[in-house]
């Protein structure tokens, strides 16, 4: 039965902005929210490794982006301490096999769009050694390291602080997130990386020709790296039309059918209960040419990612390639690379079979 495949493999959801809302909370309620709120969606979802993504809104920028930032991290930390029965802030891969094989979720710290870091790429290690293991250059638009996607018709590549900041991030283990970033920065990242990538949230081109998507070429890259495309849930990445959770497997299949099946991931950027407190009776949010509240029924969080698992068993998918794909696939990359220097690096065991639960 697809629900007893998706209790027993382990489950990965590599963006969820729900940090968003904890910060938003007095901070002696963080830990006790989480645990109250999103704690029993996750466990719901059957959620066994969660990235909190730290974002930055525009409010922020410049000037309080990084004291903002280290109120999210420190939050992130506040979660995991009172909550410690229930969850772990991983900082390696064994960090994270031990929490599976102790129950808990894992929870993996990334940022979003770097406006934190601009031109200072040591604090990159600064925020490695407060916990952070996946970072992104950019948002939709522009960075001091980079052009998200909402600027291709720039053409641009990396800064050359954007080409710094990537090679440190792979001196000590930090993972390249290509989500966000426009198509000829992706394309610059392919050429330089020595390391596997991963896209957070990215959906696929081929399907919807928006510019959030991954090309054919770019899914191709990536999995030559040894990396993951994790497919975004959002709705208007999926189709302009055809909200739905077939349109969803579509570009999950497309991307197995493309980079292979040891490459495809999910990543649902399950944004919804966030925009809605944040702009609230908004009945649409339309943010980066989409309707960011559209959303595909049944996967407004993280209690609907069963359906998931149940939809690729109905598309054919074997039971194993089904444990790849919800999970183990992000498992494997993490075993093998978060947080381990480049002095530090060994073949990663498959996990894709193994769950918490």
């Amino acid at each position: 039965m697809p629900i007893d495949l998706h209790r027993s493999a382990v489950v990965a959801d590599t963006h969820n902005d729900l940090l968003c809302l904890v910060v938003r909370r007095p901070r002696d309620q963080w830990a006790a929210y989480f645990r109250e709120h999103w704690l029993p969606q996750l466990v719901a979802g059957g959620v066994d490794i969660q990235v909190l993504p730290v974002y930055i809104d525009d409010g922020f920028r410049p000037e309080l982006a990084l004291r903002e930032t280290l109120r999210m991290i420190e939050a992130a930390h506040r979660v995991a301490e009172g909550n410690a029965d229930s969850v772990a802030l991983c900082l390696t891969g064994e960090d994270v096999r031990r929490t599976l094989d102790s129950g808990r979720i894992a929870l993996v710290l990334a940022l979003e769009g770097c406006p934190q870091i601009d031109t200072d790429i040591e604090l990159l290690q600064t925020v490695f050694r407060l916990g952070v293991r996946i970072a992104s250059f950019t948002h939709f638009g522009r960075t001091a390291l980079a052009d998200g996607s909402g600027e291709d018709a720039a053409e641009s590549r990396l800064t050359g602080a954007g080409v710094a900041a990537l090679a440190e991030m792979a001196e000590y283990g930090m993972i390249c997130d290509v989500s966000h970033l426009g198509k000829r920065g992706v394309d610059h990242v392919l050429e330089l990386t020595g390391r596997p990538l991963i896209a957070t949230h990215s959906s696929a081109h081929a399907l919807r020709a928006h510019h959030r998507n991954l090309s054919d070429e770019h899914l191709r890259g990536i999995a030559a790296t040894g990396g993951v495309v994790c497919v975004n849930f959002c709705a208007g990445f999926l189709d302009e039309h055809e909200h739905t959770l077939d349109r969803l497997i579509d570009h999950v299949v497309h991307v197995a059918e493309v980079a292979g099946m040891e490459h495809v991931g999910l990543g649902p950027d399950f944004v919804d209960e966030v925009l809605r407190e944040l702009f609230p009776g908004n009945d649409s949010l339309v943010m980066g040419g989409i309707d960011a509240l559209a959303c595909v029924p049944g996967l407004e969080g993280p209690r609907g990612l069963p359906l998931v698992t149940a939809a690729l068993t109905d598309r054919g998918l074997s039971a194993e390639d089904v444990a790849r794909v919800v999970g183990g696939n992000v498992a494997r990359l993490f075993d093998a690379e978060l947080g381990r220097s480049r002095h530090d690096r060994r073949p990663a065991g498959d996990l894709a079979g193994q769950s918490a639960r």
